[in-house]
């Protein structure tokens, strides 16, 4: 048996969102290919007929008592076991804490490597090419498939858009996997949380970002106004945060979050890599920039090259007049 393979990540029945991009790069890969993709996601019990909405070959439910609360020996043991079975080609997780724990074990146990955080990829026949970014997005990288199976890929935030899903219907497969109690050596953790967060940027679907063309701390509330009018989340680049106009909860950046929203405005941002970084999976990216040079407009679907200062209360006052 052979094909595209996707692991998914849920917690107490509720799934990590980025499960559903990954799937959609796995319906994506499998259309290039020509090859099946089938889902598995694991827990003592699982939502695997969620998955099965969507056009796959086949869903598998891994379930065990053993699996109820996450552990990097109990989630290998289990996968080790159905990657061994299915022999897949390629196998796609989504790029988050749990896998950056799990995932190098588990293609270790295949001698391979996990070719992490990957941005997109190129297929030219049977030939895959992954891209991936360097030194804070400075450079992008491109590795071809090794060869030999299974080739283990971790799938960047925003990468690709659940949206992009097509939907069906999969027939749901559960197994039990054969897991000792002994063979498991830690004891389960709280999920990592990178920092105490009032607010989870990655969640949000609206977001109006400032940065360093607002000058001083005092014309912040002017963002402010529009992102309330807008039922957006405020964000800003690391200038801001570190200044300290901004808590650093909402940071988007290499340093700070990643987020994929539907609508991204960004006000006052030049668009420095190290923050592109953090927000270039947006569906739509609408820059306002005095200066018409600046690499935000590289990235943005829509432009507007103003004053901020003029741009921001005018919009502002559209956006309330067109919502009373």
């Amino acid at each position: 048996m052979s094909g595209i393979l996707v692991i998914t990540e849920q917690s107490g029945g509720a799934w990590h969102k980025m499960s559903f991009e990954t799937l959609a790069a796995g319906q994506q890969l499998g259309r290039d290919l020509g090859l099946p993709v089938r889902a598995c996601v694991f827990g003592k019990s699982s939502p695997s007929a969620d998955l099965a909405a969507y056009q796959l070959d086949g869903v598998i439910a891994l379930e065990h008592d053993l699996l109820e609360q996450y552990t990097a020996d109990g989630a290998t043991n289990a996968l080790a076991g159905l990657i061994r079975d299915l022999e897949p080609d390629y196998v796609l997780l989504p790029h988050t804490y749990q896998v950056r724990d799990f995932g190098p074990k588990l293609a270790t146990r295949f001698e391979r490597v996990l070719l992490s955080d990957v941005i997109a990829f190129k297929v030219d026949g049977q030939s895959v090419v992954f891209e991936r970014q360097l030194f804070q997005g400075k450079l992008n990288a491109s590795y071809a498939s090794a060869a030999g199976a299974p080739v283990f890929v971790s799938l960047q935030a925003g990468a690709y858009r659940a949206e992009a899903l097509v939907a069906g219907s999969a027939p749901v497969e559960t197994r039990n996997p054969l897991l000792e109690a002994s063979k498991i050596r830690q004891k389960p953790e709280a999920p990592f949380r990178e920092s105490a967060r009032a607010v989870d940027l990655s969640a949000a679907e609206f977001i109006v970002a400032v940065g360093r063309g607002i000058k001083e701390e005092g014309n912040v509330p002017l963002v402010q106004e529009l992102a309330e009018a807008l039922g957006a989340e405020l964000a800003a680049s690391r200038p801001i945060c570190d200044s300290g106009w901004l808590p650093m909860e909402r940071q988007v950046g290499s340093s700070g979050q990643t987020v994929a929203p539907k609508v991204y405005l960004a006000v006052g941002i030049s668009g420095a890599i190290q923050h592109l970084v953090g927000m270039k999976g947006s569906k739509c990216i609408v820059a306002i920039n005095k200066d018409s040079a600046a690499p935000i407009f590289e990235v943005a679907d829509y432009g507007i090259v103003g004053d901020l200062f003029e741009v921001v209360p005018a919009l502002t006052d559209a956006v309330k007049k067109a919502r009373s």
